[in-house]
């Protein structure tokens, strides 16, 4: 037998190319090849699918970026007019307490002049009364008798009249 029969390389080519008849007698090829592009085909897809979601995702990133930079605006927003209100809510209560403590200073105020007055009042009706006793005393000294008493209540009732 020949050296070359006995070669290892020789009989594999010969079996793969046995095995190529067969399957391309057979019509094998044609179902590996749909296999294969049916698998290729499932893959096509999957990458599709993966890109779609991909595309979808970057998407809903986009909008929830947007919403928040929306809502961190807003907030800034309602924080500027939270202290634009504040500012005013406190002008208006210094404005408030101002009007309070000049209207409490007034009634204040009018309270001492009436005590004044009263007071000023009562210092007057004190003296007309010393005034009075004192003239008393004087005409009762100088003016004995019925004449003198007399006389005396005439200017008793003179001077009330012009006191009061």
């Amino acid at each position: 037998m020949p050296n070359w029969l006995l070669e290892a390389e020789l009989w594999v080519a010969v079996a793969f190319a046995v095995f190529l008849i067969i399957v391309f007698r057979f019509g094998v090829h044609r179902s590996l090849l749909g296999m294969l592009d049916q698998r290729s085909a499932k893959i096509q897809a999957e990458l599709d699918e993966a890109k779609r979601l991909k595309d979808e995702a970057e998407q809903l990133l986009a909008e929830y970026q947007q919403k928040a930079r929306e809502a961190e605006n807003e907030a800034k927003a309602i924080v500027a007019q939270a202290n634009t209100e504040a500012k005013q809510i406190a002008a208006d209560a210094k404005t408030r307490l101002e009007e309070f403590i000049s209207r409490r200073t007034k009634m204040a105020e009018t309270k001492i002049a009436q005590a004044e007055t009263q007071a000023m009042a009562e210092v007057r009706a004190a003296a007309a009364d010393a005034a009075v006793k004192a003239a008393e005393v004087i005409v009762a000294e100088t003016a004995k008798g019925q004449d003198g008493k007399a006389l005396l209540d005439n200017a008793i009732k003179d001077v009330k009249a012009r006191l009061g």
